[in-house]
């Protein structure tokens, strides 16, 4: 059996590996229409690899996807973050988990998976063909014909994954609607908010955990810790809106109000109470240097300017309308985001192909044989945290079964 797969990622390698692991007396072959294999591995975590999460709960893990949720829910049955833990661990890779749920490797280096991946390539005699771009996948009895654009020559194979990744824009993917697949539109996910010409960039670096974050007529909620850039907001909780409003935000053009709530505390009054006792409490205390909650000092200092109050009015004089002001600084601060920033160089995209056009038992094509689907290219897509490392790993196990 002669078996091709497309793209020389996490979901490639992996998916060639198990294919022949599960089909020992397969001729596999990996193509790379770049000169670059396991890119994003390399980069991901801050070159750390964020391999999975450690959270082993299926009915949990299954809601970290926006797209594709209820797939990883069966598909994850199959092969989870445990397996994917042990799989590392039993050849070598030692891992651990961060507070976060985070999983990274011992070594705190990306280049620890990548060996692991490309020794167990090697060792199982799987080949390895870059700069090799197919444009074109042709079926042909029961086997399919790949076309390829350098060579201008075509290859025949028994079975194929398509494990090239996402693409940026739709007529990347026409070579595959062409053989019959329901494509649904490629759209940035995990991108940080940019928030042009506002004085709270100048906190760029400081970090509030956590916050309440909601994008202003939508249900679009999340909470977690909120990092402020040089360019507007960043961190897990916008991070994780980005991923859930993927669509929402970008039919908005990418132009919404974002609302803050720097507390975690969804009622009002009972920050107004708070505040109320506490300047009670803090009578003859100024309000910079006395503060009801924790949060950064300087995140306090530009707080209170915003709301136009003066840092060395004390408590005690501030009366109700002093508290208002502070209250809804607090819960509903507001700002204008106007564009966004990819995530470092973690670009993910949501959207591919449909997972109606998918078996989801299998990873194969609904409606062309012998042809099977791994990793971004599949419409599934999951927040930060080791969600989408874990989606290749999954969908490279299934896919490399070939069944």
């Amino acid at each position: 059996m002669k078996v091709a797969v497309i793209g020389g990622g996490a979901a490639g390698f992996f998916a060639a590996i198990n294919a022949k692991l599960k089909h020992t007396n397969a001729e596999v072959i990996i193509f790379e229409k770049t000169q670059k294999l396991l890119s994003k591995v390399k980069i991901s975590g801050g070159g750390r690899c964020n391999v999975t999460n450690g959270s082993s709960a299926i009915s949990t893990l299954h809601k970290a996807y926006p797209r594709g949720g209820k797939a990883m829910k069966k598909l994850l049955q199959i092969f989870n973050t445990t397996d994917t833990q042990k799989w590392f661990e039993d050849k070598g890779v030692e891992l651990y988990t961060q507070n976060d749920g985070r999983v990274f490797p011992i070594s705190n280096n990306s280049q620890s998976i990548i060996n692991c991946l490309t020794q167990q390539v090697q060792q199982l005699n799987i080949k390895i063909e870059t700069g090799a771009n197919i444009i074109k996948i042709e079926p042909k009895e029961d086997q399919l014909v790949l076309q390829l654009s350098k060579q201008n020559n075509a290859i025949t194979f028994d079975k194929v994954i398509v494990a090239c990744g996402g693409s940026p824009k739709r007529s990347g993917l026409l070579w595959l609607k062409n053989l019959g697949h329901q494509i649904e539109n490629p759209i940035p996910s995990l991108f940080t908010f940019n928030i042009p010409n506002n004085k709270i960039t100048q906190l760029m670096g400081l970090v509030a955990n956590p916050v309440q974050a909601h994008i202003q007529g939508t249900k679009l909620k999340s909470t977690g810790p909120l990092l402020v850039t040089h360019w507007g907001f960043s961190g897990p909780a916008i991070l994780k809106l980005s991923a859930f409003g993927a669509k929402i935000l970008a039919e908005k053009n990418y132009q919404f109000k974002v609302q803050i709530n720097w507390v975690n505390q969804s009622n009002n009054n009972m920050v107004y109470q708070h505040l109320n006792e506490f300047a009670s409490q803090h009578l003859n205390k100024t309000i910079t240097k006395q503060k009801p909650y924790d949060l950064p000092n300087r995140l306090w200092q530009y707080l209170i300017e915003k709301c136009t109050l003066k840092a060395d009015k004390k408590w005690c004089e501030l009366g109700k309308k002093g508290i208002n002001k502070l209250t809804n600084i607090l819960c509903n601060d507001v700002y204008e985001v106007s564009g966004k920033t990819t995530f470092k160089e973690e670009f993910v995209t949501c959207g591919g192909i449909s997972l109606q056009s998918v078996n989801l038992n299998t990873l194969q094509s609904k409606v062309c044989k012998n042809l099977y689907f791994a990793g971004e290219i599949l419409d599934i897509d999951g927040i930060t945290g080791g969600y989408n490392f874990q989606a290749a790993w999954t969908t490279g196990f299934v896919a490399g079964q070939l069944s």
